[in-house]
């Protein structure tokens, strides 16, 4: 234990740039489990140790260790926190969780046998924390590490302090909001650079190389995430790798399930199957008219999940009309039910309409919206573009 105490301290002594998440401000604190998941990259490590610094910087009651360290292919989580927890320890932080067997049952005995004791995980996005584990419904609450969005870029590559607002606060004041954004900034200089190579923190550390360690990245969620959390021989791999790449030069498209299953050469079924584990990873997304996302179900339209991935996986399917849709539907989905329109590209929490387009974009009619690129402010039911960055 002493070493992974040296370790932890090692770790957040080292300075590095602060970028603060929106999520810090969202998470239950009181909660004695919690789950952080991620898409691998987005950030989850330091998101982790940026919780010891800003919460429990002078807590010596607070550990973080990886479960990728050997000392646990020896050691139980439990019989380690037991140790932690005798020691006066207050808060566990584990990170990667996936690669733990059985990590739920000792996670309950956990937090049934040490009362006083909060443990903070992370994992893969594709982790099924509470589906199939009845032992932590009720008491894990999970939370997703989302890319950054427009806010948090700007605000970290321009030293801005700009705060998020709700989807009704811009719908209503979306004039009032842009106009006190443009005050201080112009957001369209910033816009294609965050497209492009800013969803993910690489660019913190080295903007050259940027789409080279998304696709790494991709490729080890479809190697170890997709595959071996949903238990796919590796020999499908190539399959996964050629269906990804497929939806990418397509999207956004209506997936004709047979052709998919033809140029793949894998069943319908599995067509369907290999779909949800790409979202599930988020490497796309899939947009519904009526929000359900039943597995049996064909969506109506399949989108990457960012635009970053698009500029990686298949630049050479990159056009303002997929960039744009890409960015709306991506900010939106967060924290908001999106589905299919019949009157725009998208409907929003039930009611609202959205066309999205370039700068001379207007709603199809007067009950609907427009969000317009290329435009600092908005007027009446036409939004900015970027403003929807701003969501969290």
């Amino acid at each position: 234990m002493e070493n992974l105490m040296q370790i932890h301290q090692s770790l957040t002594d080292t300075p590095k740039e602060f970028l603060r998440r929106g999520l810090m401000d969202e998470i239950d604190w009181d909660g004695r489990l919690i789950c952080i998941k991620g898409f691998r990259g987005v950030g989850k490590t330091s998101f982790l140790l940026d919780i010891v610094k800003e919460k429990f910087a002078e807590d010596k009651g607070c550990l973080y260790v990886n479960l990728n360290n050997f000392y646990f292919t020896k050691r139980k989580i439990y019989s380690f926190a037991d140790e932690f927890y005798k020691k006066g320890g207050k808060v566990l932080i584990l990170d990667q969780i996936h690669k733990y067997p059985e990590w739920d049952t000792e996670l309950r005995e956990c937090y049934d046998n040490f009362p006083d004791l909060q443990i903070i995980f992370s994992s893969s996005p594709v982790l099924r924390v509470l589906e199939g584990h009845d032992n932590l419904k009720g008491i894990a609450r999970v939370y997703h590490l989302e890319g950054l969005s427009f806010r948090e870029y700007l605000n970290f590559k321009g030293g801005f302090d700009f705060k998020s607002y709700t989807l009704t606060e811009i719908i209503e004041n979306h004039q009032s909001i842009a106009a006190e954004i443009t005050q201080q900034v112009k957001p369209l200089a910033f816009f294609n650079d965050y497209l492009e190579t800013g969803y993910y923190p690489y660019f913190i550390n080295s903007k050259s190389f940027y789409r080279e360690a998304l696709l790494k990245h991709v490729n080890l969620a479809l190697e170890i995430d997709v595959t071996y959390l949903n238990q796919i021989e590796l020999k499908y791999l190539p399959k996964l790798r050629k269906l990804l790449q497929i939806i990418c030069s397509q999207v956004p498209f209506t997936p004709n399930v047979s052709k998919l299953s033809h140029d793949v050469e894998i069943s319908r079924a599995t067509v369907m199957n290999y779909l949800r584990y790409l979202k599930n990873s988020r490497l796309i997304n899939l947009l519904y008219s009526n929000g359900d996302e039943d597995q049996m179900k064909k969506p109506d339209l399949v989108y990457a999940n960012n635009t970053n991935i698009l500029y990686a996986v298949d630049p050479e399917n990159i056009n303002n009309r997929n960039l744009r849709t890409t960015f709306f539907y991506n900010q939106l989905s967060y924290k908001y039910k999106v589905k299919s329109s019949d009157k725009g590209d998208f409907k929003l929490e039930s009611k609202y309409h959205f066309t999205v387009g370039g700068k001379y974009t207007e709603p199809v009619d007067s009950g609907s919206y427009a969000a317009a690129d290329m435009i600092e402010e908005g007027k009446g039911n036409v939004v900015p573009l970027w403003l929807f960055g701003f969501l969290y």
